[in-house]
């Protein structure tokens, strides 16, 4: 879910989220041929700044994907900056705006359902994406499993102690307590935890998701359990690099840490061996389905769901966890987003070449 510090880009990023409503007309790829009916605008509305992804990957590749589908149909993409408050108003300005379909992913679960609410009322179709609406329904839910997730990083976290013989106990880093999905991934991370053998010290539910926050609570568990910790159960990429400056800070060994949504900086921290695991998201799987789903329901076509989640048709994906061990095959595959010149810069080099990554 990005580099401690994201600096003047995130700044201007973040500026012109609460300043403007940047409406994208979509435009058509050559040699793609215009799809029948379904044409309108559509809203893309992501939570926040902290996760790099939203801005590199989620916006453009759902653009994209609407491009080729609908030439005709407008995006109107918007970012809250982690506020629930201007993520209302700007719901409500793509409506204003003739939005047909709003593909939200919420700062606060809960708050979101007054957006559903209103759009619904409106005639105006929701996708949840990413994080669930669990108090009113959208149309469509499209995410990967979440509660998977935090299973899933936690046994690899749990395999890993066990294979080195680890002594000590385990801190849990959750996301943000307004986030549904950051709740699945808690209940999962649990579910690999509660009976690993492994002492759970303490646990923290990082508002936000702020990085810095889950910085500032991990430097006082080192303080209080200087010794004693043998791994931290991330929830995300942020979260985990917070913990990770943490540990640097009060000049301690790294223990194995975990995180999710391999962005870049995690990437690297892995390949240089700071952080243990993440989860690979295929963003492009997400980004496409949400855009299909999206010109589906501008059709009037009903969505094909995969299971049904908080009474909401959805469609969930499978993570995958990676590991230096299987970073080169998960990470740079023939689909990869991320490039290996990107990754390996003159900082990671010689640890890319030590991983065959080139």
């Amino acid at each position: 879910m990005r580099k401690l510090a994201i600096g003047a880009l995130a700044g201007i990023l973040a500026l012109g989220a609460l300043t403007a409503c940047a409406q994208e007309p979509s435009g058509g790829n050559s040699g793609t041929a215009k799809a029948d009916g379904g044409s309108g605008k559509v809203a893309f509305l992501m939570p926040d700044l902290a996760s790099t992804r939203y801005e590199q990957y989620d916006a453009p590749l759902f653009k994209k994907r609407m491009a080729k589908l609908c030439p005709d149909c407008g995006v109107i993409y918007q970012n809250a900056n982690g506020d629930a408050s201007l993520q209302q108003q700007q719901a409500n300005s793509a409506m204003a705006q003739g939005a047909k379909v709003i593909v939200i992913d919420p700062v606060d679960s809960a708050g979101a359902a007054t957006i559903v609410q209103t759009a619904q009322s409106q005639g105006v179709k929701v996708v949840a994406y990413d994080r669930p609406i669990p108090d009113k329904p959208a149309d469509f839910y499209v995410s990967f499993d979440n509660e998977a997730i935090g299973e899933a990083i936690a046994q690899s976290l749990v395999d890993h102690l066990k294979e080195t013989k680890a002594q000590g106990g385990v801190l849990q880093i959750n996301g943000s307590p307004t986030d549904a999905a950051a709740a699945l991934i808690k209940k999962g991370i649990h579910n690999g935890l509660d009976d690993s053998g492994f002492k759970l010290l303490a646990e923290y539910d990082t508002p936000g998701w702020s990085p810095e926050k889950a910085q500032q609570w991990s430097s006082g568990q080192i303080a209080q359990y200087r010794g004693k910790i043998a791994g931290v159960v991330a929830a995300n990429d942020g979260t985990g690099g917070g913990a990770i400056a943490a540990f640097k800070g009060a000049d301690v060994k790294v223990p194995p840490i975990t995180g999710n949504d391999a962005e870049l900086a995690a990437i690297q921290r892995i390949i240089a061996g700071d952080q243990y695991n993440t989860i690979s998201k295929p963003i492009k799987i997400v980004a496409e389905a949400a855009a299909d789903v999206t010109h589906q329901l501008l059709q009037g076509k009903k969505p094909k769901a995969g299971t049904e989640l908080f009474n909401t048709p959805s469609q969930l994906f499978k993570p995958t966890v990676v590991t230096q061990k299987n970073l080169k095959k998960v990470i740079f595959g023939s689909d990869a987003v991320l490039k290996a010149k990107d990754v390996c810069t003159a900082q990671y080099a010689a640890d890319c070449g030590r991983l065959g990554i080139q």
